[in-house]
């Protein structure tokens, strides 16, 4: 079945095609005619499947044919995202999709201010993608009001409750009307997502999308048993040996991605950082320039980089090991999107085998190891061009670390 044989509005299909969106993936040709039909839905799937248009098209269809000339009063479409990067992203998707309809959408999320976001809300809109934090904000000043709501959708929402958003969603519910659809959308299932999921819809239609190999066939995976003080010898070799490569390197903590970066700074490899403890126009601002390839490599936390669409990425470079072995599946699914070829690469400690193990065993075999003699192993750490930094400099680089992270706890307990 083809996108134009839809009962879709003609502006939606004129631009799917101008998209290059021909036929449904698996997850919108099982969603789209359940959410067509009014119905709850609970839908489960890996990313890169293509989930936000499974809910984004029928969503688009319904309120552009609910409206007539004249403009509703009131949010009709209420889409809670786990992150700001995330809501930018459906944002965009929901523009890009519903353009030339008569539906109107608006992102609104913290970090910037808020008089703008206020202005195009009093000017009415349909479609409104938050994050809940300023979301709240602006119903208790009486911006924001969701009486008039007909869908929620939840996306990414084993992340919400991950980031701890389980309050927030029940709080959100008590603001809109108990007659409405609830979509529900998440790349990963377990008990606390099933049991806030039937909390929330009322016999919802249950979509799950599980390959037998839940990452995609055209990655390469391998690891490399790496010392953790070592890592950053091999990340310089692998960036040097791929001069010409895009490469997504995960970290585990928003302290550890700035060292990394200062020490590829230090062998002169230009690297950028994203994490939750960057201004709102930096994140954005490193996101547009990896997308538009203004730099090679990328330094993400799990967090602010998990479910964001960035393409072209050659290679994810796992310099931790996740603590979750699902999000092994997360990381590597930045690369080898649709039909590219990608490679997955990760270093693994000697304290981390524990978690390799882990992995494997989430992914069902094993990762090939990349053997690593002694003598290559010598070579790596001496083909660093990275000059010794003395001890002074290195207490100094701990402290400096130190108290950024203090410095992120006193901000986190505000």
């Amino acid at each position: 079945m083809k996108f134009e044989d839809y009962p879709i509005a003609p502006e939606i299909k004129r631009n799917l095609a101008d998209a290059g969106f021909k036929r449904p993936t698996d997850i919108q040709f099982k969603s789209i005619p359940a959410v067509l039909a009014g119905e709850d839905v609970l839908a489960i799937a890996q990313t890169g499947t293509g989930k936000t248009a499974a809910f984004a098209i029928p969503v688009l269809h319904m309120l552009h044919a609910g409206k007539k000339n004249s403009r509703n009063n009131g949010i009709r479409c209420l889409v809670l995202e786990p992150t700001r990067e995330l809501a930018l992203q459906i944002t965009e998707a929901f523009q890009q999709i519903g353009k030339h309809t008569r539906v109107q959408t608006l992102c609104i999320f913290g970090g910037v201010e808020q008089a703008p976001q206020i202005q195009k809300l009093e000017a009415g809109i349909d479609v409104l993608v938050a994050t809940p934090g300023r979301m709240f904000d602006l119903i208790s000043q009486g911006y924001v009001k969701l009486d008039q709501v007909d869908i929620l959708i939840l996306d990414e929402a084993d992340q919400m409750l991950d980031m701890g958003f389980i309050k927030d969603i029940r709080d959100v519910i008590k603001h809109l009307p108990q007659k409405r659809q609830t979509l529900f959308f998440s790349a990963t299932i377990n008990e606390n997502i099933k049991k806030l999921a039937y909390s929330l819809v009322r016999n919802a239609i249950r979509i799950q999308i599980s390959p037998k190999d839940p990452v995609a066939k055209n990655v390469q995976h391998t690891v490399a048993f790496v010392e953790m003080d070592d890592k950053r010898f091999f990340l310089e070799r692998v960036v040097r040996e791929n001069p010409d490569t895009k490469i997504l390197v995960f970290v585990r903590t928003k302290v550890r991605a700035e060292r990394v970066q200062k020490a590829m700074e230090r062998v002169n490899i230009d690297s950028k950082t994203i994490h939750g403890d960057k201004e709102q126009k930096d994140r954005l601002d490193v996101l547009h320039n990896y997308r538009a390839g203004n730099f090679k490599i990328l330094i993400a936390t799990d967090v602010s980089a998990r479910g964001i669409d960035i393409p072209d990425v050659d290679m994810v470079i796992n310099y931790d090991l996740p603590d979750q072995p699902e999000n092994y599946v997360h990381r590597v699914g930045r690369t080898g999107r649709g039909m590219r070829k990608g490679k997955a690469v990760s270093f693994c400690s000697t304290e981390e085998k524990i978690i390799l193990e882990q992995i494997e065993g989430f992914l069902g075999k094993p990762i090939q190891i990349l053997e690593i003699s002694r003598d290559e192993y010598a070579e790596t750490i001496n083909f660093s061009e990275q000059p010794s930094p003395g001890w002074n400099n290195i207490l100094k680089e701990i402290e400096k670390n130190e108290a950024e992270l203090a410095k992120w706890k006193k901000k986190k307990k505000k």
